[in-house]
């Protein structure tokens, strides 16, 4: 099942080739500065993107792993993807807030898990991966910020 999706104005919008059952909730100090709280996304591979409207993104290369993009008329967080070397590079994690039908996804995991503040949580049990587990999947990767 093709997913899509797109930011609040319509001027950026995709679609997912992959069909997307799963979404996790970031709680890194930039996720939420970024979103004004936690970020709940989903992955996609490269292949599986395609973007209408690229012209209106703006990229912001926020660490030595990943850039995050916004709409560059609305502001709409819609994606961070990571650009470091390895397994992952290339993948998106779209913003779920973007997506035009969250039927079918459910939320299977945190990232950060550490650094949540302590005011919310989640009814349901996640895979949960702290700040040290997830830069280990970035071997040369020591400072997030």
């Amino acid at each position: 099942m093709k997913r899509s999706g797109h930011c609040l104005c319509g001027a950026v919008s995709y679609e997912v080739a992959d069909e997307v059952t799963e979404m996790g909730a970031c709680h890194c100090e930039m996720c939420r500065r970024w979103t004004g709280g936690i970020y709940l996304s989903f992955r996609a591979v490269p292949d599986a993107v395609s973007i209408e409207g690229g012209e209106n993104l703006s990229i912001f290369a926020s660490s030595p792993w990943a850039e995050r993009a916004f709409c560059k008329i609305c502001g709409s967080s819609l994606y961070y993807r990571v650009t470091a070397e390895g397994p992952y590079q290339g993948t998106y994690h779209f913003a779920a807030g973007s997506l035009d039908d969250h039927d079918g996804i459910a939320l299977t995991g945190q990232v950060y898990i550490d650094k949540k503040p302590k005011a919310y949580a989640f009814r349901q049990s996640t895979k949960d991966y702290t700040e040290a587990e997830i830069l280990a999947m970035f071997a040369d990767v020591t400072d997030p910020s």
